[in-house]
């Protein structure tokens, strides 16, 4: 039988965690060709990851420019994407999330025919602003997608509801492999700053803000909350990895720098942000994946956001809604470090994301779709 050429597309940081796992499962099976085919939306912090998992992709199309628009994004996705398909001829493109590259991506393999299977399938909030631009990019790519990989079986439902009922696979999250490979429990990071935290047993936070969706009013409400969290608690410290956005960088030079064990810092290589995940006490965060990787470490998350589309780790209890108010952030985040009952409580909550076989799940389904094996691959159940 005939190699099926698979090409995995992605473009940010969060993606290329989530899919080079994946990339290197379907090169080790023999009935695929694996390519990789990146759009570098984020270049800088794309290519630390491609490097921790010694990944060399197949086409580039090197995209990012300074201050970039959604509409330069999807614009310049969508044509290189074209360039990319005509040379690589794959016969499966695969996306992942919720990202313009994602949308771009399932859009220009539409218009090409080539079938399209969605990684991280059925994330839902139902409010196009929140977040923003990922609700609609994930709406939109599922309308597109030919197979839809759900990490969890709420997400399997939410697709259900909107009528899509084929080529639906529970496969659990492909970022809880990517952690059996970075973490290790002899692990030294690049600099002594890092190895010495936490220093003289305080308890380190780990801190990432970036959406779209907090920009402005949002950020800066976080940023004082953050200050006062580390001004009126002696014995934590907080480690803030900043992205690199410029309107990121602003705000919390604006409000953080300076701010009492407070440590802005740039941002982490991926193996360096899971290991430092490992060691903190608690993670705030408005990111999607550190919701499904700190849990799995048995860290509490609070989401600096006012909704989240992962409800089962709210439900599980290792996820908590924080919100944007500063007041709220603050209050939440002192109980969990002064209240240890309901710290143990969410550090000990069962992570419903996955048992680090997702890429094997995923492979095996397009193995199964495209007659490589007789029998459906079992769905993941937490």
């Amino acid at each position: 039988m005939k190699k099926l050429r698979i090409m995995s597309v992605f473009g940010t940081r969060p993606e290329a965690i989530k899919m080079c796992p994946l990339v290197k499962e379907l090169a080790a099976r023999p009935g695929f060709e694996s390519l990789c085919c990146v759009t570098a939306q984020h270049r800088q912090m794309l290519d630390s990851v491609l490097e921790v998992f010694g990944l060399r992709p197949d086409w580039d199309l090197d995209i990012m420019t300074p201050r970039q628009t959604l509409s330069d994004i999807t614009s310049r996705c969508l044509l290189g994407m074209d360039e990319a398909i005509a040379a690589l001829r794959p016969d499966v493109v695969l996306v992942h999330g919720d990202t313009s590259t994602t949308f771009a991506g399932a859009l220009s393999a539409y218009y090409h025919q080539v079938p399209v299977g969605h990684v991280e399938a059925g994330l839902r909030t139902y409010d196009k602003y929140a977040p923003f631009p990922e609700e609609m990019n994930r709406v939109l790519t599922s309308s597109i997608a030919d197979m839809h990989f759900c990490p969890t079986s709420g997400n399997r439902e939410n697709l259900l509801r909107e009528g899509r009922s084929q080529n639906l696979f529970v496969t659990g999250n492909t970022v809880i492999d990517a952690l059996k490979t970075t973490v290790r429990p002899d692990y030294r990071f690049s600099t002594e700053e890092l190895n010495r935290l936490p220093c003289g047993g305080k308890k380190l936070i780990l801190v990432t803000c970036h959406r779209r969706e907090n920009y402005g009013e949002p950020m800066k409400n976080i940023c004082l909350a953050l200050r006062q969290i580390a001004e009126e608690n002696q014995d934590v410290e907080l480690v803030y990895p900043v992205h690199l956005s410029p309107v990121v960088r602003e705000t919390v030079d604006r409000y953080l720098r300076g701010a009492p064990r407070v440590h802005l810092i740039d941002p982490l290589p991926t193996d360096e942000m899971h290991n430092l995940m490992d060691r903190c006490y608690l993670v705030l965060t408005d990111s999607g994946g550190l919701q499904e990787e700190a849990p799995a470490l048995g860290k509490p998350v609070l989401v600096l956001r006012r909704e989240t589309e992962r409800p089962e780790a709210v439900a599980a209890g290792t996820v908590k809604l924080a919100g944007v108010v500063q007041d709220d952030i603050v209050t939440m985040a002192e109980r969990l470090i002064s209240d240890k009952e309901a710290y143990e409580k969410m550090a000990h909550a069962v992570n419903p994301y996955g048992d680090g076989n997702a890429c094997r799940r995923i492979a095996d389904a397009i193995e199964w779709r495209y007659g490589f094996r007789k029998e459906r691959p079992a769905d993941y159940e937490a």
